[in-house]
C-alpha cells in the first residue's frame, strides 16, 4: 500500500452511495543473556555470532534447514549470512526457544554438548545489535471496530454501539490492510445508520449556514474525519459529489449528507495515513505531526485527536519532546484512556475471548453473562487504576485491592461483604487472591470448558506474564482424555498429569508449564477457591519456577514472580511497544526495549512511565519510507 491512499472518484463514490441512499510444548526459552559490555557491542556480536553460532548451525542445522532441505520453511543457511536482517529476526527467537527446551536438534541426530548449546544461545541472543537503526516496518492499517465506533462518536456525535455489527480483528500485531467487497457494503450500511442517527446539532456544527461555501464545509469535514488538513484534489472529489447530488434532483442539505456519506466510506476516514508524501531518496523520516497526533490519540484513546491535539498538530509542535510528554499525561489522565484496557489489557490477559467462551452449563451454571461481564470489569477497573494512579506495573501480580459487585463477589466468598450490582473497589485480606495471577477472569479463560488446566495455566504465566516463549507442542501429542477411564478414576488432576509424563514424548512438554500451573490448581475453572479436586482429592500446589523457586501455595507463586521486577516490566514493555507499532517487534526495536526499560526501572517500574517512554520512542514517533 502506497504512503497516500488515493481518494475515490466522484462517480466511484455515488456509485457506492447512490444519491438517494442513505496443546502447546511445555518447554521455555531461556531468557536473553546479558549482551557483551565492550564499547562496540555491534563489532562483538558480530564475533561471538561468526565464532559460536555459525559453527553450530553448519554442523547441527543445515542438514534440515539449509539449502537443499528446508524443513518447516526454514532455511538459516541463508539467515547466517545476514544474522541482523530483520527478516529472520523471529526465526532467531524460535531458534532460541526450541534448542534451549532441547527440542532442537531432534533425538535422532546427532548432539550438541551443554557447553556448545550455551554459547549457541549467548551468540543469538546478541543478534538484535547486528541490526542497524531503523524504525521498522509502517504500518498503515484500518481502523479497529471499537475505534471506528468511537471516532465516529466523536466526530457525528452518534453512539459508538454503530459499530457493533463489524467483525472482529484478529488479535496479535498489526491489522488487515485491505477493504473486501463486503467490509465496504458493511461501512456503507453504517454510515447510512451514522447520518440518520446525526443529532441536528451535529449537523448544524459541520455544515453551518445555508449559505456557506460548500468547498469550505468540504474542508471542515475532512479536516476532522481525515485527522489532517485535505489535498485540494480530494475536495475537488468531494464537491463534486456535492454537485452530482444536486444534479440527481437532492436539496442542499441532501447533497451535503450525500457529501458527508463519501467522506465516513473514504480511505482518508478509514485508515490512518500520512499526510503527505516523503522527501524523495529519505528511508527514515519523522512521522508528520498530524499522524503523531493520531497515532498517540488512538494508542491511548482508541478515536480520533481531539481539539488541543488537533491544534498542536496545526502549529507543528508535538515534536517538542515536553508537549509530547505533557500531551501523553493529558490524555492518560482523561477518563477516555480507559481504552487502552479495550484495546490493548484485554488482549493481553486473553480476556476479549471471555464473554463467547464455552463453559460446561451443568458444572458451572454461574457463567451468566452478569457474571462475564463482571470478571472482564474487574480487570479493566484495576488495569486503569494502575494507568491513572501512576502505579508500579509489579501492580498486576502484588494487588492487594480489586473491584468487585455482588455477582462476581460471590466467587471470591466475599457475598456479604459487597452488595449491589455495581463494581466497587475491595481491600483484600486473603493474600492468595488479588492480581492477574488470581483474577477469576483469566483464570475462566486459561481453563477448559469443564476443569482447569495446568498447562494451558502455565503458558499463560510464562508467556503473557513472564515474557518467555514457549515453544508448539509436538504432533500427535495424546491428551488427558485418552487416558484409561477406570485406571484414572480416582486420580487428581495432578495425578493424572503426572501419569501423562511418563510417556517420553510428553515428559518434556509438562516439566515446566506443570509445576506452575499447579501453583494455581486451588482455584477452579471460574477462579473458585477449592482444597480438592473433581476427584476429591486434595489439591497439590507444590511446584517450582525456572531457575529452582519453590512455592506451595497461589500466594507464594504470587510473591517469587513478582519479585522478578525486570522480567515482568520488559514483557509488558515488548507487549506495549509491539501494540502501539502494530507489528511484531524487530532486531533493533529490542535495543529501543532495553533503553526504555533502563529509565522505566529508574523511576520504579511506574505504568505511566513505561506508556511515555513508549510514545516517546524511535519507532513510535518516525517512520521507515516504504520502497
Amino acid at each position: 500500500m502506497t504512503a497516500r491512499l488515493a481518494p475515490l472518484s466522484a462517480t466511484e463514490v455515488v456509485s457506492q452511495t447512490g444519491p438517494n441512499s442513505e496443546h502447546p510444548n511445555g518447554h521455555v526459552a531461556k531468557p536473553g543473556a546479558k549482551a557483551s559490555q565492550s564499547d562496540d557491542p555491534q563489532a562483538a556480536a558480530q564475533t561471538t555470532f561468526q565464532k559460536c553460532a555459525v559453527p553450530f548451525v553448519k554442523k547441527y542445522c543445515v542438514e534440515c534447514h539449509g539449502n537443499r532441505k528446508s524443513k518447516a520453511q526454514l532455511n538459516l543457511e541463508v539467515a547466517v549470512r545476514k544474522p541482523g536482517d530483520p527478516a529472520f529476526a523471529r526465526k532467531w527467537m524460535e531458534a532460541i526457544a526450541n534448542v534451549n527446551a532441547h527440542d532442537m536438534p531432534p533425538d535422532d541426530a546427532d548432539q550438541p554438548n551443554d557447553d556448545e548449546r550455551e554459547r549457541f544461545l549467548d551468540a543469538l541472543a546478541q543478534v538484535k545489535y547486528l541490526a542497524s537503526r531503523d524504525p521498522g516496518p509502517f504500518v498503515i492499517r484500518r481502523l479497529t471496530k471499537v475505534e471506528y465506533g468511537n471516532t465516529l462518536h466523536d466526530f457525528l456525535g452518534v453512539d459508538a454501539a454503530i459499530a457493533k455489527e463489524l467483525p472482529d480483528e484478529v488479535p496479535g500485531e498489526g491489522y488487515l490492510n485491505s477493504l473486501s467487497s463486503m467490509q465496504t457494503e458493511q461501512y456503507l450500511g453504517i454510515a447510512n445508520a451514522a447520518l440518520h442517527q446525526m443529532p441536528a446539532e451535529a449537523q448544524k456544527r459541520l455544515f453551518g449556514g445555508k449559505t456557506a461555501d460548500v468547498r469550505e464545509i468540504a474542508r471542515k469535514l475532512t479536516r476532522i474525519a481525515y485527522r489532517r488538513p485535505p489535498t485540494e484534489a480530494e475536495l475537488d472529489v468531494l464537491v463534486k459529489v456535492f454537485d452530482l447530488g444536486t444534479t440527481n434532483k437532492l436539496d442542499r442539505n441532501a447533497a451535503l449528507r450525500l457529501m458527508l456519506k463519501a467522506v465516513l466510506v473514504s480511505p482518508q476516514f478509514l485508515f490512518i495515513t500520512p499526510s503527505k508524501d516523503a522527501p524523495t531518496g529519505e528511508k527514515i523520516v519523522p512521522l508528520d505531526d498530524y499522524q503523531l497526533a493520531s497515532r498517540l490519540s488512538y494508542l491511548l484513546w482508541a478515536t480520533m485527536p481531539d481539539a488541543e491535539l488537533s491544534k498542536l498538530a496545526d502549529e507543528g509542535k508535538l515534536h517538542d519532546p515536553e508537549i509530547l510528554r505533557a500531551q501523553t499525561k493529558r490524555l492518560l489522565a482523561d477518563t477516555r484512556s480507559r481504552a487502552l484496557f479495550d484495546g490493548f489489557g484485554a488482549q493481553w490477559l486473553g480476556l476479549d475471548t471471555l464473554a463467547t467462551k464455552t463453559f460446561d452449563a451443568q458444572k458451572f451454571p454461574q457463567m451468566t453473562p452478569d457474571l462475564r461481564s463482571a470478571m472482564y470489569e474487574e480487570a479493566r477497573l484495576l488495569f486503569d487504576s494502575i494507568v491513572r494512579e501512576n502505579r508500579s506495573v509489579i501492580t498486576f501480580v502484588s494487588a492487594d485491592y480489586t473491584y468487585l459487585n455482588r455477582t462476581l463477589a460471590t466467587i471470591y466468598g466475599l457475598e456479604k461483604k459487597v452488595s449491589g450490582s455495581d463494581m466497587q473497589k475491595v481491600s483484600l485480606t486473603n493474600a492468595n487472591r488479588g492480581g492477574i495471577l488470581a483474577m477469576p477472569g483469566v483464570l475462566a479463560t486459561t481453563s477448559f470448558a469443564t476443569r482447569t488446566s495446568a498447562v494451558k495455566r502455565g503458558i499463560w504465566v510464562l508467556e503473557q506474564v513472564l515474557g518467555q516463549r514457549v515453544p508448539p507442542a509436538p504432533p500427535n501429542v495424546p491428551g488427558l482424555e485418552k487416558q484409561d477411564p477406570k485406571k484414572v478414576a480416582s486420580m487428581t488432576l495432578r495425578q493424572r498429569t503426572e501419569l501423562h509424563r511418563t510417556n517420553a514424548v510428553c515428559a518434556n512438554c509438562h516439566k515446566i508449564l506443570d509445576p506452575i500451573g499447579f501453583g494455581l490448581e486451588n482455584f477452579d475453572a471460574i477462579g473458585r477457591w477449592r482444597d480438592k479436586d473433581e476427584s476429591g482429592g486434595p489439591i497439590d500446589a507444590v511446584g517450582e519456577l525456572p531457575g529452582g523457586k519453590r512455592f506451595s501455595s497461589p500466594k507464594e507463586l504470587k510473591a517469587l514472580i513478582a519479585a522478578r521486577q525486570s522480567d515482568l516490566a520488559r514483557n509488558l514493555t515488548e507487549k506495549l511497544l509491539a501494540y502501539a507499532l502494530c507489528r511484531q517487534l524487530d532486531g533493533y526495536d529490542h535495543i529501543i526495549v532495553d533503553q526504555m526499560h533502563q529509565t522505566i526501572a529508574k523511576d520504579g517500574y511506574k505504568m505511566q512511565t513505561l506508556l511515555s517512554e513508549i510514545v516517546m520512542s524511535y519507532p513510535f514517533i518516525n517512520r521507515r519510507v516504504q520502497e
